[in-house]
C-alpha cells in the first residue's frame, strides 16, 4: 500500500516543522566528556578537537538543511509505507535520525541521550500496540529484528572496535526496530544497505583516483546506516524478492 497524496503532504510539512527545531535540540544536548589525557611517556595524537553541540546548533543554514531532510525523508517513507500503523514507528523518529546524522558526522559521536530514549519510547509504543490491537506478528517481528541486529553489530564492534563506536550499536537497534515493524525485507535490505553505501562511493573514488589511500580515511559509519535503513524502506521488498527468485 502506498501513500495518497494528501498524507505524504502531512507527513511532509509535520516532519519539515520538526526538522527546524533539530539545531535546538543538538545545541541543549551535554556536551561529551573529553577524552581521557595519554600518559605523559605516550606521544599525543594531533587530533582536531570536538566540535561543541552548541556550535553546531547554531551553524548557519542547520535549520533549513534539517528541514529539508526531514521533510524528504518523512514523504519517501510514507509513500512507501502508506496508510500503516508502520508509520507511527517511523515518522516520529525522522527527524531525531536526522539530528543523529548531523552530530556523528561533524563530531563522530552518536549520543546516547538521543539514541535510548527514542528506542525506548518506540518499545513503549510496540507494547501500547500489543495491548491495545491484540495483535502481536508485527510486535514481535520489530522486537526481534532489533535483537538480531544489536546483536549482529556488538559482534562486530567487540571484534573490531576501533572501527566502529557502541554508538553504531545502539543506533543499529532504534533502525531495526523501526524497520522491522515495516516489514522483514526492509529490515534486512536497510540494515545491509549501510555497509554498500558506506563502502562503495570511496571504492569507486579510489579507483578514479588511482589512489587506496583514499579507503584509509576514516568517515562516521551513522549517516551511512540512516541513508541505508531509508534504502531499505523504498526498495527492500523489491530487492528481496529479486534475490529469492534469483
Amino acid at each position: 500500500m502506498s501513500g495518497t497524496g494528501e498524507e505524504i503532504a502531512l507527513a511532509t510539512v509535520l516532519c519539515a516543522l520538526a526538522g527546524l527545531a533539530v539545531p535546538w535540540l543538538i545545541g541543549r544536548l551535554p556536551e561529551p566528556d573529553p577524552p581521557a589525557e595519554p600518559p605523559a611517556d605516550e606521544p599525543r595524537a594531533d587530533e582536531p578537537s570536538k566540535v561543541l553541540y552548541r556550535d553546531l546548533g547554531t551553524a548557519p543554514g542547520l535549520g533549513w538543511r534539517c528541514a529539508l531532510a526531514s521533510g524528504g525523508a518523512a514523504a519517501v517513507v510514507t509513500a512507501a509505507v502508506g496508510r500503516d500503523l508502520a508509520l507511527l514507528y517511523a515518522l516520529p523518529v525522522v527527524p531525531v535520525l536526522v539530528a543523529l546524522g548531523v552530530i556523528d558526522w561533524h563530531t563522530k559521536l552518536l549520543p546516547s541521550r538521543l539514541v535510548l530514549p527514542a528506542t525506548g519510547e518506540l518499545l513503549v509504543l510496540a507494547l501500547g500496540e500489543w495491548l491495545v490491537t491484540g495483535e502481536h506478528d508485527e510486535v514481535l517481528r520489530a522486537v526481534l529484528c532489533l535483537l538480531v541486529a544489536r546483536s549482529f553489530f556488538w559482534v562486530l564492534w567487540f571484534v573490531r572496535s576501533a572501527g566502529m563506536g557502541f554508538g553504531d550499536v545502539r543506533l543499529a537497534a532504534l533502525l531495526a526496530l523501526v524497520l522491522g515493524r515495516i516489514g522483514v525485507a526492509e529490515c534486512a535490505v536497510g540494515m545491509y544497505a549501510g555497509f554498500l553505501v558506506f563502502g562503495l562511493p570511496g571504492l569507486v573514488l579510489a579507483v578514479l583516483r588511482r589512489d587506496r589511500s583514499v579507503l584509509r580515511t576514516a568517515y562516521p559509519f551513522g549517516p551511512f546506516m540512516i541513508v541505508g535503513a531509508l534504502v531499505g524502506v523504498v526498495a527492500g521488498p523489491w530487492l528481496a524478492g529479486g534475490l529469492a527468485i534469483g
